[in-house]
């Protein structure tokens, strides 16, 4: 990546406050953290409390909200934006598809491609790939090695899919996706009927449908429904976490953020704009609504209504949460003065 200093403060509509007497047409390397800079990257302060690597930094240049006093700092130079974590991700988003650009439009020699597979235009397909028959693939699709991709499967336009993911038959994934490596998409669920000694096994006969610009990290696993015809469901700008499963029949809505190892039983519904932090586990057949937040290691049993921020197991409103948790930590405490009274008292315990 070479662009200058004037070119990156327009990308980012920031101002350029140059102050070392260096040129708005010096060019910029790259972009790095405020202690691992050189002097030809940029960097940026997003939180106030990495401010005191900014006097040793040799960055060229840093990327600062409009709102922080640089005015002490006249040996540096600044890019001054409304908001260095947005401009930050801009900044990554260009180095990402200069990246991306790098993966030139061909076909392995090595992979496998039924013959009535349908590519789109300019499609990139990696080594020992394996496409299998009626399968449908949209224009600039980034394939790349490993990648396993079942009978009858339709993948949009643009989307990118990283090495050794398995996308099983019948899925449907929209476009501008990215699937990272290791993710099974479409994979059997979890279905078992006790019959005495045995298990009976449920096929799995559905399929999973993912919306558009979705991003499903790495050893994520999406199970398909169970009755033909029914779907597991991703909505549109939904992103997921590395390690997250998925059940069968689970519906989940657009716009919300699965952060890893969380885990959601079969025929769950998650709304618009909800977000489940790391390792929150879910039961089957219950409904979380939209715009509600689910704390980190958080244990839901029951409905979550529109709106709600809960933690913890069992799992309560926040604010009840925080009480119950500042009681826990008195409990030594507590229990010691028990004790002394029961002792007073000549109560046996």
């Amino acid at each position: 990546m070479n662009l200058t200093l004037k070119q990156i403060a327009a990308l980012v509509k920031g101002n350029l406050i140059l102050q070392t007497g260096i040129s708005e047409d010096f060019v910029v390397s790259g972009i790095n953290t405020l202690e691992g800079a050189k002097n030809d990257e940029i960097t940026f302060l997003g939180n106030d409390k990495y401010v005191h690597f900014l006097k040793d930094t040799k960055a060229v240049a840093v990327l600062i909200a409009d709102k922080f006093d640089y005015s002490q700092y006249k040996d540096k130079n600044f890019v001054v934006v409304s908001d260095p974590q947005i401009a930050y991700g801009e900044f990554l988003t260009l180095m990402y598809k200069e990246k991306l650009s790098k993966i030139k439009p061909g076909i392995s020699a090595k992979a496998s491609i039924d013959d009535t597979v349908e590519l789109g235009q300019n499609p990139s397909i990696g080594h020992n790939v394996v496409i299998e028959g009626k399968t449908k693939i949209g224009d600039n699709a980034k394939i790349m090695a490993n990648v396993f991709i079942g009978e009858n499967v339709k993948i949009g336009k643009n989307c990118i899919i990283y090495p050794n993911v398995t996308i099983r038959e019948d899925s449907v994934i929209g476009d501008d996706c990215i699937i990272n490596s290791g993710a099974v998409i479409g994979g059997e669920g979890f279905g078992f009927i006790p019959m005495g000694e045995q298990m009976l096994k449920k096929p799995q006969l559905g399929y999973v449908e993912i919306g558009n610009n979705v991003e499903i990290g790495a050893n994520t696993t999406i199970d398909r429904a169970t009755l033909p015809g029914t779907t597991t469901k991703i909505g549109d700008n939904t992103k997921i976490d590395n390690l997250v499963m998925i059940a069968h029949n689970v519906q989940v809505g657009n716009n919300s953020i699965i952060v890893a190892q969380v885990g959601i039983s079969g025929s769950t519904k998650i709304g618009n704009h909800t977000t489940l932090a790391g390792q929150v586990g879910i039961v089957g057949h219950v409904n979380i609504g939209n715009n509600v937040m689910i704390g980190a290691k958080s244990g839901i049993s029951g409905n979550i209504k529109d709106g709600e921020v809960v933690v913890g197991y069992p799992y309560q409103p926040i604010k009840e949460h925080l009480q119950t948790f500042a009681i826990i930590k008195k409990l030594p405490k507590i229990y010691a003065q028990i004790k002394k009274i029961v002792k007073k008292l000549n109560i046996e315990e």
